[in-house]
């Protein structure tokens, strides 16, 4: 169980991109109080996992209504990722936008936090190694970024903004490199 939680954890980190949306944190918090961004860090982990686990669940009975098969959704899914990570790594500015009383909803909870990278890689990945360690790996990882948003400050002085725009490179990268695997595994499975 635990390697399954391990190896489930890898592909959505990478598709979470806590440390990619870092600077995008830091600049839609900019000029908010220690508490304010307390509350659009809870807010913004909240949404994410209503919407991750909430889509974990209906997604298989969205899938038997339509006739979808996991080696379809894992073809498809795979070319949305990969898409998503040509163009994370070809657009070096993520778009900005105005703060809001709502902004740990959106833009932050979803589609920053939990977007269609996540949910395309959850629903693959409980094919692979099970609803209950896809559902922790995700709890994980939304944990893991309300951390790292909570200490950002440190994190962007320690890496810098060229850092973290060079760490998010890489993650898109390996989202790339994940993407095609998927799209093959997809392929084998629908042949077979």
């Amino acid at each position: 169980m635990i390697k399954n939680i391990l190896l489930a954890f890898i592909p959505l980190f990478v598709a979470v991109d806590a440390i990619g949306v870092l600077p995008m944190f830091v600049s839609l918090t900019q000029g908010l109080n220690q508490q304010e961004k307390r509350t659009v860090i809870i807010q913004s982990m909240i949404t994410a996992l209503c919407l991750a686990f909430g889509f974990i669940f209906l997604g298989k009975a969205v899938f038997k209504f339509l006739g979808i098969t996991i080696g379809d959704f894992m073809i498809a899914g795979g070319s949305v990722l990969f898409c998503i990570a040509i163009i994370d790594i070809l657009n070096p500015e993520k778009k900005r936008r105005l703060p809001s009383k709502d902004m740990g909803a959106v833009p932050l909870g979803t589609p920053l936090i939990v977007g269609p990278a996540v949910l395309t890689t959850s629903l693959a990945i409980i094919a692979e190694y099970g609803t209950a360690a896809t559902l922790i790996s995700v709890l994980l990882n939304v944990l893991l970024a309300g951390l790292i948003f909570s200490f950002s400050r440190l994190l962007i002085k320690t890496l810098g903004e060229a850092g973290t725009k060079a760490l998010s490179k890489v993650m898109a990268l390996l989202l790339a490199a994940i993407a095609v695997m998927m799209i093959r595994k997809g392929i084998f499975q629908v042949i077979s």
